[in-house]
């Protein structure tokens, strides 16, 4: 029987141990610490991460392979994904290539990459030392810091004038290399996409909606968006010479992006499996399971014909709670009840400390709605939010 090693589970991944077994596989798991004792009772064979750097995952990789040579490997979050490319470029197995995989874990390696290749993106400078930035920053104000390698818009924040950028300075100057990138205006989207040797199988557009500046907290999703025919076609001309300068091959990408003025500009990209239950949206949107189909990628196995347009729509709603000591949530008896209703997870509890929320890891947890048109789809989104309400009392 083939076997499928997943590098890194966490719970989102366990949708993957799932269309694993409905494929008739053997799975294999590399898993932290913290995770692997559950893990275990759901695989065939384990390895534990020795930490959670690349590095170390890499290692667990390495090992996990000795035990028992796989015939595909899944990479599931951020540090996971050089450890499974190091492993797919050895063992010669489907995977996004080392390049691409490479170049997605650092945003300087992106920009420089991408400014070579043409691709519109945001002005940038790299700096070990924010202060040395102010001259440059200054004069593009305003602009955007963000560290090399992170997930979850963790230490992104917005700096608008000289004043915001002396306070940025003070708190991260020593925080290590940094980019300082000029703002780009316009909606925010992110584009994901499964390719099979360097083509585009199935493609989905998404539009995201963030918290208040100066942090980019992620708080809605919405899948399936048409946008009209000539900017679509532009969105999707500039995705895929992306992907192509990246050298991306097979796999999943998350590729975010602003509609600016001037066409769409690239934030960022990635080569894992997209978070905040994105692949549950789409698996709804699309009518397949994505999780199966990043599997059968993965394993070299046969794709069905791909869906040819959304048979729903679907949204994810991350509320963001006010800071303070959690006490309830209300109004979930009454969005439980509607029609667009699908499910629902906290991430904070009752008794809980809740911090002004600065990154994805801060917010209360997560809603998702689907409907068989975007209107309806967009009035559950917006039912939900005026329904719930997170009640927290000082700390």
């Amino acid at each position: 029987m083939s076997e499928l090693l997943l590098v890194g589970v966490g719970f989102m991944g366990r949708p993957y141990l799932t269309a694993a077994r409905r494929l008739g596989l053997q799975v294999a798991a590399v898993e932290g610490a913290s995770r692997a004792a559950d893990t275990a009772e759901l695989v065939d064979h384990i390895r534990v991460a020795p930490g959670n750097h690349d590095e170390q995952w890499a290692q667990g990789t390495w090992a996990a392979a000795a035990d028992r040579r796989p015939a595909g490997v899944v990479a599931f979050t951020e540090n996971n994904v050089l450890g499974a490319a190091l492993l797919q470029e050895r063992l010669g197995l489907p995977g996004p290539s080392l390049h691409a995989a490479t170049v997605s874990r650092n945003k300087a390696l992106q920009r420089g990459l991408f400014a070579a290749a043409g691709i519109r993106q945001p002005e940038y400078l790299m700096t070990d030392d924010l202060e040395s930035a102010r001259d440059w920053a200054t004069a593009r104000l305003p602009v955007v810091v963000k560290p090399l390698s992170s997930a979850g818009s963790e230490g992104v924040e917005l700096v608008e004038d000289v004043n915001a950028f002396q306070d940025a300075v003070t708190r991260r100057n020593h925080e290590g290399p940094l980019l300082v990138e000029t703002a780009v205006d316009g909606p925010e989207y992110s584009w994901e996409a499964l390719l099979s040797e360097g083509k585009v199988w199935l493609a989905n557009l998404t539009a995201k909606e963030t918290a208040e500046p100066p942090h980019f907290v992620e708080i809605a999703h919405r899948t399936g968006i048409q946008l009209d025919e000539e900017a679509a076609a532009e969105v999707t001309e500039f995705c895929t010479a992306v992907v192509a300068a990246l050298g991306m091959r097979t796999g999943i990408v998350h590729l975010e992006f602003r509609l600016a003025a001037d066409g769409p500009t690239l934030m960022e990209i990635a080569v894992r499996t997209p978070g905040d239950y994105l692949m549950d949206l789409l698996s709804l949107t699309y009518g397949l399971d994505w999780f199966e189909m990043v599997v059968r990628l993965a394993m070299a196995m046969p794709l069905p014909d791909p869906p040819p347009r959304p048979v729903a729509y679907a949204a994810s709603y991350l509320p963001v709670a006010p800071p303070g000591i959690l006490v309830e949530m209300r109004g979930m008896a009454e969005i439980e009840a509607h029609p667009a209703f699908v499910r629902y997870g906290w991430w904070k509890n009752p008794g809980d400390a809740v911090p002004a929320a600065t990154w994805s890891a801060e917010r209360a947890g997560y809603l998702i709605v689907s409907a068989e048109t975007p209107a309806l789809r967009d009035e559950a989104l917006e039912f939900v939010r005026r329904t719930l309400t997170i009640v927290t009392r000082p700390a």
